[in-house]
């Protein structure tokens, strides 16, 4: 691995495409969660390729080639999600016309709004801890945070979605 790595930073585009189709379910899985459509997060994909190819040889240590990934893919994500703040998101009671075939789309729907409400810090270290099972330590050093933030934006952020979880089951 450490070699391929070394192999890309030197230019090897072969090494590079090795190593990023390695990681770009994990890639497209994180954008998802932040952009929440599939067309959205293949964009996200394609623009952290290329932001990860145009940039290796900045990559100082190897053995955190996935950790730098995932980190490039987080920043594609929200500006993306920046970008098309002027969207308009398709209402959950319409959704049923777009031919989801997901027993349990009310949950994931619930999950995501709830994500929603919670800034970008929040978020991501939401997501990196329990979509993607990162360690606390992991994610300060993806995010470039203290260890001690990180675990307060950590409980903040369950605590916030905890509390929204209460509203919404008091309003069923």
């Amino acid at each position: 691995m450490i070699r391929l790595i070394k192999r890309a930073q030197k230019g090897d585009d072969q090494a590079f495409l090795k190593l990023f189709q390695q990681y770009q379910n994990d890639i497209y899985r994180m954008a998802f969660t932040y952009v929440k459509n599939q067309n959205d997060a293949l964009d996200v994909v394609q623009e952290t390729a290329y932001r990860s190819f145009k940039k290796i040889d900045t990559l100082k240590n190897p053995e955190f080639f996935k950790t730098w990934l995932i980190k490039i893919a987080i920043n594609c994500a929200i500006e993306l999600v920046r970008k098309n703040k002027k969207v308009i998101e398709l209402k959950p009671q319409y959704e049923e016309f777009m031919g989801f075939e997901d027993e349990d789309i009310s949950l994931s729907v619930t999950l995501q709004d709830l994500l929603d409400k919670l800034n970008d810090d929040e978020k991501s270290i939401i997501i990196l801890r329990f979509y993607q099972e990162y360690s606390l330590k992991e994610i300060a050093d993806l995010l470039n945070m203290p260890l001690g933030t990180t675990k307060s934006v950590l409980y903040r952020a369950l605590s916030k979605l905890r509390k929204k979880l209460k509203e919404v089951q008091n309003c069923e």
